[in-house]
């Protein structure tokens, strides 16, 4: 039957939306598709830019490239911090000894070369980490999990239902990729997601929002056929009955 609703007739509607053919597609009206550049800018409840939903402070500029060799620079290490322990299988203990004992092998050559050159050994520099960096690292982070926290428990005392299943969604997903590799990988796919997506989507956004509203829309028109179909089903049922 013409009217008899089937997940291929869905999933030929999804493939059709999503390759962006040029069809008419039921659930757009003329009046309608008028009034979709208005509503791009509101979906997902986005009234800011992109800049200021990031925190507008220093890491957003790191995430959408506002200072290049800084964003470059952080990405080439998280890289090679990844390489050298997921490729060439370093261990983190082996490596900060590797890399003392270099230290220490240019001290003692410093100091003791030195002196066989010059009447007066030339003073050996010292490396000193300052103390305030390690307090300003557990700052940072110390602020970074208290507002997801913050994030994670207004969402499920606000009593908004579909952002409550967006989130449990969200963790579940991630539950399911960490999963699938060891908890370095999951760091460095998030830093590459981060340093890429949101200047990405903030380049292409009306393309991106555009894109992400035909297909709730079309997803929405399905469920509201499926809907029909079953309802209508049912229907026939009782009458036969």
């Amino acid at each position: 039957m013409s009217d008899k609703i089937t997940a291929e007739n869905l999933l030929h509607n999804l493939v059709d939306t999503l390759s962006d053919r040029p069809k008419k597609v039921s659930f757009f009206e003329e009046d309608k598709s008028k009034s979709v550049s208005s509503e791009i800018n509101r979906l997902f409840g986005r009234e800011k830019p992109v800049h200021h939903l990031l925190g507008g402070g220093k890491s957003a500029d790191v995430m959408l490239w506002r200072n290049k060799k800084i964003s470059a620079s952080f990405l080439t290490a998280a890289t090679i911090v990844w390489v050298l322990f997921e490729w060439l299988n370093y261990n983190f203990i082996s490596l900060v000894c590797f890399a003392l004992v270099l230290g220490m092998l240019a001290q003692f050559l410093w100091s003791n070369a030195s002196g066989l050159f010059n009447s007066t050994p030339s003073k050996v520099p010292r490396v000193v980490v300052p103390e305030e960096l390690f307090v300003n690292i557990a700052t940072v982070i110390g602020n970074e999990v208290n507002r997801g926290l913050r994030f994670l428990q207004d969402i499920s005392c606000e009593g908004n239902l579909k952002l409550f299943l967006i989130a449990v969604a969200s963790l579940w997903a991630g539950s399911v990729i960490g999963s699938w590799c060891n908890f370095l990988t999951v760091i460095y796919i998030g830093i590459i997601a981060a340093h890429t997506l949101p200047v990405l989507y903030e380049k292409y956004e009306d393309e991106v929002d555009d894109f992400v509203y035909k297909v709730i829309g079309q997803m929405q028109h399905n469920y509201r056929k499926l809907d029909a179909g079953v309802l209508k089903g049912k229907l026939k049922g009782k009458k036969h009955d």
